[in-house]
């Protein structure tokens, strides 16, 4: 999982203030009945439909405001709260943890309303869907690749918005987090004396995830499988940009203690 720091996030703000007059919330008085009966299908003006479904969510009652939401759509599918309730019921939808239907939702906002002024939320809450379903590097990382492709739609179609700082602290979390999968795997196939498979998870370490606090080790389990492959040379040149690079890190002096004993007279090539 996530770290409880690579968690944290910025409280999550709704562009779509949805308010609805005081006068429409004193109609949402069906609020007090039992939940089967809260969010039974029955017609019902949009505005009362719409204030019970938004006093569902600020009781708590997610899962209940997601349905009426739903409704609220269903049934009054030309009216303009129908735009508004298709974001909130995804927006309902994420609290509940319910992350599919959330991304399904945004997903239908976006393809009926796509120049809609708050089409930049809804690409940004896709990401947050995938994002808090970011497993640890042990496990699958389709949904981190996922988490990635849709923080970086964010920042490349609204990089002024007011969601693409945000976006972007997670795309280098999200990076750390693949690299750190790639490091897992190398580390096991180094374990196993399967050098050069190992050489490839760390290169693309190297190449592709430089910027993130798995590069400098990715640096010395190069030196090390070079040692390993009897190239001192290539050895000596990662511990070179190591050196260069992390001069105070404990791999760059782990490389160092490893290339004076093994290779002290190696030359880079």
């Amino acid at each position: 999982m996530l770290t409880k720091n690579m968690r944290a996030r910025s409280p999550l703000k709704l562009v779509l203030t949805a308010s609805v007059s005081a006068a429409l919330l004193l109609t949402a008085g069906c609020g007090g009945g039992k939940s089967k009966k809260d969010t039974s299908y029955v017609a019902r003006d949009v505005e009362t439909l719409y204030a019970a479904a938004k006093e569902r969510l600020d009781s708590g009652k997610v899962k209940q405001a997601a349905a009426l939401f739903d409704e609220v759509e269903r049934q009054h599918p030309y009216s303009p709260w129908a735009r508004r309730a298709q974001l909130m019921s995804a927006f309902s939808y994420y609290v509940a943890r319910n992350y599919n239907e959330s991304i399904q939702a945004s997903q239908r906002f976006l393809s009926i309303h796509p120049g809609n002024k708050d089409a930049p939320y809804a690409y940004y809450l896709i990401a947050l869907c995938y994002y808090e379903q970011i497993s640890d590097v042990q496990r699958d990382q389709k949904a981190t690749a996922q988490a990635l492709q849709a923080l970086n739609d964010v920042t490349r179609r609204y990089p002024e918005s007011e969601y693409a700082a945000d976006a972007r602290l997670k795309i280098d979390l999200v990076r750390d987090h693949l690299a750190g999968k790639e490091m897992e795997i190398g580390r096991f196939y180094e374990k196993s004396g399967r050098w050069i498979s190992a050489r490839i998870r760390f290169e693309k370490v190297v190449e592709q995830y430089d910027t993130t606090s798995h590069a400098p080790e990715a640096l010395y389990r190069l030196t090390e499988t070079s040692l390993a492959l009897g190239i001192p040379e290539e050895a000596k040149k990662y511990a070179a940009v190591l050196g260069s690079n992390y001069p105070g890190s404990e791999w760059y002096q782990r490389a160092f203690k490893l290339m004076s004993k093994y290779a002290p007279n190696a030359e880079a090539s």
